[in-house]
């Protein structure tokens, strides 16, 4: 099974957004298998957004990011990386479906609630970076209700 790294916002953690965004990935049949509220330092934030370094914006992205707490998930499931960018919308609110977090939660780009990774590849680099401890396994009982 694939996995995906989904980290809550701080102004989806101080809107109180948290269970909500849980509860749409438990809904869609995917398993939680890491989580940790926590709060980044600079320096950690400038790792994960290291590929925008280079973006006017960027020092605005890593002042809000730290600014308070995240919420770090890691989730797992069939082709939970493209299905839980979907879930999320697109990075601006403005162009996200309705029924999407973003469309459903969001109106400015630099409050967008959530990220999500954007491939295999950088999910894995992500999950490591967030969670050296590594991840739960299990099996969930519900699996054979949801996978043929």
């Amino acid at each position: 099974m694939e996995q995906t790294y989904i980290m809550i916002k701080p102004d989806g953690v101080q809107r109180g957004l948290i269970g909500e965004i849980i509860k749409r990935f438990e809904q869609k049949g995917y398993k939680l298998v890491a989580m940790k509220l926590t709060s980044p330092t600079k320096e950690h934030m400038e790792n994960h957004y290291a590929d925008l370094k280079e973006k006017k914006f960027f020092p605005g992205l890593i002042e809000y990011m730290t600014s308070g707490p995240v919420c770090a998930m890691v989730w797992e499931g069939k082709n939970v990386v493209l299905e839980g960018r979907k879930m999320l919308g697109a990075t601006m609110p403005s162009e996200s479906a309705m029924g999407t977090i973003r469309g459903d939660f969001c109106i400015e780009v630099g409050r967008n609630i959530c990220h999500g990774s954007d491939a295999v590849e950088s999910a894995k680099h992500e999950i490591a970076m967030w969670f050296p401890e590594g991840v739960i396994s299990y099996a969930a009982t519900e699996a054979q209700w949801i996978y043929e």
